[in-house]
């Protein structure tokens, strides 16, 4: 095997709310049940924005590499029987916490975070492959093994919305859609939605609750927080369930408690890693397997623009001030 270099470049944020840079590193070495991939491309996720933030329910020393997802190649391992066998495949991955973020020529991170993909899959369309395709998933597994008919899912234009939308046409479930204009409703209606909710509207809050009730609506997925929250506890029918998955608005939620109470409604919280870790293997592989066969059709992640790493920052401005339009893609490998 070809010697591997004993440094790298790797984007750093050395403080709290500081910029990006880029530095040479030290390259970690891989230890039992952990690979070493070769970096090609990392997607921004709303979830990286919040680690950059401080509010990423993991919280990191600084400095830190950022990245939770990305693509790239297994070319080393520390031994174990999935590191092995995931030597030297092309693979999606996501960083271990602790160990380093994507956003970096090589990362080390645990032989479970990466998933090996076809050559019928390129690096980009990989490097969005875990974190909005699983999640799509598993709601619809939620609902599914709930009896639920209906779902209502807010911050809907964006990557994950259209995959949420996308997949409930396919799976017979009705997809209330909550946008925040126009453009974002049109977008919607041509894949097919049925009710989209533009949360600009004066009579946004009536509409709302006019949807959910016509529609019997009690599955909820919140990415907002806030007064999206408290906006969902008072639009939904009695014993309805919110699941809070991010908090895009970073606000607190405050409503008048005893609408849950007298209305028997629940307010869970949903973290992927946590989900994906309570289903039995052979539930998780399914998953993994129906996200790479849908990957390229409902599964889709549209691609904004591709950035080089010495554009870091920009990427970042234009994602945040877009986030409906596409991913922001960091290409690592030249």
């Amino acid at each position: 095997m070809k010697k591997l270099p004993s440094v790298m470049r790797a984007i750093v944020q050395k403080e709290l709310g500081g910029e990006l840079s880029i530095i040479e590193t030290p390259i970690l070495k891989p230890e039992k049940g952990q690979v070493l991939v070769r970096m090609e491309f990392s997607s921004i996720n709303p979830s990286d924005l919040s680690m950059l933030q401080g509010t990423y329910a993991e919280k990191p020393s600084f400095p830190i590499i950022p990245g939770i997802e990305g693509s790239g190649t297994v070319i080393a391992h520390g031994g174990g029987a999935i590191a092995m066998l995931r030597n030297g495949k092309r693979v999606s991955a996501t960083s271990t916490h602790g160990l380093g973020g994507c956003w970096a020529e090589y990362m080390v991170t645990s032989a479970m975070n990466v998933i090996p993909i076809g050559k019928e899959t390129s690096f980009e369309e990989a490097t969005s492959l875990i974190v909005n395709p699983l999640t799509a998933i598993s709601f619809m597994d939620i609902a599914k093994k709930n009896n639920h008919k209906v779902i209502v899912n807010n911050a809907a234009g964006g990557a994950l919305g259209k995959m949420i939308q996308r997949l409930g046409l396919k799976n017979n479930i009705e997809v209330i859609s909550i946008v925040r204009n126009q453009k974002q409703l049109e977008s919607l209606k041509a894949y097919g939605a049925n009710t989209v909710i533009d949360s600009s509207w004066a009579n946004y809050k009536e509409k709302l609750k006019e949807a959910c009730t016509k529609l019997d609506a009690k599955l909820y997925f919140d990415a907002i927080g806030g007064d999206s929250t408290a906006d969902f506890v008072e639009a939904s029918p009695a014993g309805s369930h919110i699941y809070l998955y991010a908090n895009l608005s970073e606000q607190e939620v405050h409503f008048n408690a005893r609408t849950l109470l007298q209305n028997n409604k629940e307010i869970k919280g949903f973290y992927l890693g946590g989900y994906t870790a309570d289903q039995n293997l052979i539930k998780t592989l399914g998953s993994i397997n129906q996200a790479q066969k849908l990957l390229k059709t409902e599964l889709k992640t549209d691609i904004n623009q591709i950035y080089e790493m010495d554009k870091v920052n920009d990427a970042i401005e234009a994602y945040k001030s877009n986030m409906s339009g596409g991913k922001a893609v960091i290409r690592i490998r030249n």
